[in-house]
């Protein structure tokens, strides 16, 4: 079932997430430097705790349209990366990328999350009947 394949893959992808928020955590609190704070909030919120959610929730239920699941789980991956990532960047430009370039890819990446929360608020509307 196409549900469950990227269920799975959504929990896998959540469990990466959740890794590198525990390891920025734990690196914070063991500098004494809470700088990344919103950074480490948001790879545990969006990628650890939303992608996990929604793992969870196609490894539950059959959608009707399985192309949304697909759609869905891909903008939610990319985007899940995007924002964590560009927030990452923008606080931090590891890379020396110029700033226009780093907002952009920052807003890209929240902007992939929204229309994913999005889709998912609809697909929940799909479901069917057991």
């Amino acid at each position: 079932m196409m549900e469950k394949k990227w269920g799975l893959r959504l929990i896998q992808i959540s469990a990466i997430f959740g890794f590198i928020g525990t390891f920025i955590g734990s690196q914070m609190a063991g500098q004494m430097d809470y700088s990344l704070r919103p950074i480490h909030a948001h790879i545990l919120l969006v990628g650890w705790l939303s992608v996990f959610a929604w793992g969870i929730f196609y490894h539950t239920y059959t959608i009707k349209y399985k192309k949304l699941v697909t759609a869905h789980s891909i903008l939610a991956i990319i985007g899940a990366i995007g924002l964590t990532g560009g927030m990452w960047m923008y606080n931090l430009n590891p890379f020396n990328l110029g700033e226009t370039l780093v907002m952009i890819l920052f807003i890209v990446g929240g902007s992939l999350l929204l229309l994913a929360f999005f889709l998912f608020a609809v697909i929940t509307f799909f479901t069917e009947k057991e």
